[in-house]
């Protein structure tokens, strides 16, 4: 059993070191009771997440994060899941919502391993109330408490 995440830049500087990432992930999976998984996390442009959003969801234009459980009917198998995510649109979403781009990343990757593991949540102002989005904030709540320790872990 392990826990194996990949973190890549796809055209993109990583907004945040590759060992925050790895320890955000890995801390979301650990809180979540899961011993054995495989992740990739690639930041991308916008022009390519707004093609993966087009291209797999059906929406126009670009989003912020994009996840895909890949899923396997082998018991005891581990999760697998590649997760995208558009470092721009996180920085304009959070001058909009009056946050860091540090706590809009750090967001978005607990928001993305969350839906990999089978979280998901109504699209509109509702998903603000829905059982996903309070356990990513409490996720992220974590984080930041740790992070004055200069630990970015989840427990």
């Amino acid at each position: 059993m392990s826990l194996l995440i990949e973190v890549g830049g796809d055209g993109v500087r990583l907004p945040l070191p590759r060992a925050r990432i790895v320890r955000i992930a890995r801390g979301v999976l650990r809180a979540e009771k899961v011993g054995d998984a495989r992740l990739s996390i690639t930041f991308v442009n916008t022009r390519r997440i707004a093609f993966l959003n087009r291209e797999h969801l059906g929406h126009r234009g670009a989003t912020d994060v994009i996840s895909f459980a890949l899923r396997n009917d082998v018991p005891n198998s581990p999760v697998s899941g590649d997760i995208y995510i558009a470092p721009e649109v996180a920085r304009r979403n959070a001058a909009t919502h009056g946050v860091s781009a540090t706590e809009e990343i750090t967001r978005l990757v607990i928001h993305g391993v969350l839906h990999v593991l089978g979280f998901d949540h109504p699209d509109g102002p509702e998903r603000l109330a829905s059982p996903m989005w309070r356990r990513q904030e409490a996720l992220l709540a974590a984080v930041q408490r740790r992070a004055g320790g200069r630990s970015a872990t989840v427990a």
